[in-house]
């Protein structure tokens, strides 16, 4: 199986607005509730694509319970999930229906107690016997000591999984250090880590920090990839429009099937960038549009990247 770790897990809320106006009263034309954060998102699109995946992280209070009721009414995913005394954060999306815009107000998380994540310790270092990789996902609850993603990555690391990173700022500095499988920065992140927003010279100093490969994303403009085997850069034909929301984790859960697959790295940006559009034409965070998919897969350029900004 594959494991994803959410250590912020999420219930995601979407309002839909006709249209967003500043200090104005809005009358919400259509709610959504699903589960969220972003290593359950990318759980929910690795279970599409046909594989085994369990999700751990912490859950918590209504919005937990919530969050799990619907984990469990998704096919192919198996929650692993540790209680935790604090309710579960949720993020609320507006959506502008006039625009297409969306408006996202994220919670800080739940108050992590000492015994919350020794127990959480315990699952994590259980589930890696039967995992195949394992992804590192998303942002901090509160109490989480900032070097936790470093120290998952050596269990990981010493159990032979093979492990990706995708988080942001001082976790993701260290847990660089501690030499992941792959890093997953977007181009803001990248330059956080490394001070230079060229993504080409930005991804290859991420990854003499010590990450095996650095995969960022370039928004619109696909992927840029610094691996073990070369450098590619990967595109779409041309931007999709919509929610963009979420499409970076589409693009984890196709690095990972890719790693277990053992395909080569052109085949994983290919799969990754078409998953990656397939999931702005979605409704939401953790499904992707699979005639859009389907037919990018075919479309993908994968070529040596061009000096200078991308993207």
């Amino acid at each position: 199986m594959i494991l994803t770790v959410t250590l912020n897990t999420a219930l995601d809320v979407t309002y839909h607005v006709p249209r967003l106006v500043p200090h104005g009263s809005h009358r919400v034309a259509e709610v959504g509730e699903r589960p969220g954060g972003k290593g359950v998102n990318v759980a929910r699109v690795l279970a599409a694509l046909g594989h085994e995946v369990t999700v751990t992280g912490f859950a918590g209070g209504p919005p937990g319970a919530a969050l799990r009721r619907a984990l469990a009414a998704s096919p192919g995913v198996t929650d692993a999930l540790v209680d935790c005394a604090g309710p579960t954060r949720r993020t609320l999306a507006v959506v502008d229906a006039s625009t297409g815009d969306t408006t996202q107000f994220n919670e800080a998380g739940p108050v992590v107690s000492t015994a919350e994540w020794t127990a959480f310790l315990d699952r994590y270092d259980e589930l890696l016997r039967s995992a195949r990789a394992v992804a590192l996902c998303g942002s901090l609850p509160p109490g989480i000591p900032v070097g936790a993603y470093a120290a998952l990555v050596r269990s990981a690391r010493g159990a032979g999984v093979p492990v990706l990173l995708d988080t942001s700022g001082e976790p993701l500095r260290r847990g660089v250090a501690a030499r992941p499988d792959i890093v997953k920065p977007n181009a803001a992140e990248l330059a956080q880590l490394t001070g230079s927003r060229d993504p080409l010279p930005a991804t290859l100093a991420a990854r003499r920090r010590g990450a095996h490969t650095v995969v960022t994303s370039l928004g619109p403009g696909g992927l840029l990839a610094a691996t073990p085997h070369g450098v590619w850069q990967a595109a779409p034909p041309a931007a999709l429009s919509g929610n963009p929301t979420g499409a970076g984790d589409s693009a984890v859960a196709a690095l990972l099937a890719g790693q277990v697959g053992g395909t080569d790295w052109p085949t994983r940006l290919t799969e990754a960038v078409a998953l990656s559009a397939a999931t702005v034409r979605a409704p939401a965070a953790g499904e992707f549009d699979r005639p859009t998919y389907e037919n990018l897969r075919h479309t993908i350029k994968v070529t040596p990247p061009q000096p200078g900004p991308v993207g």
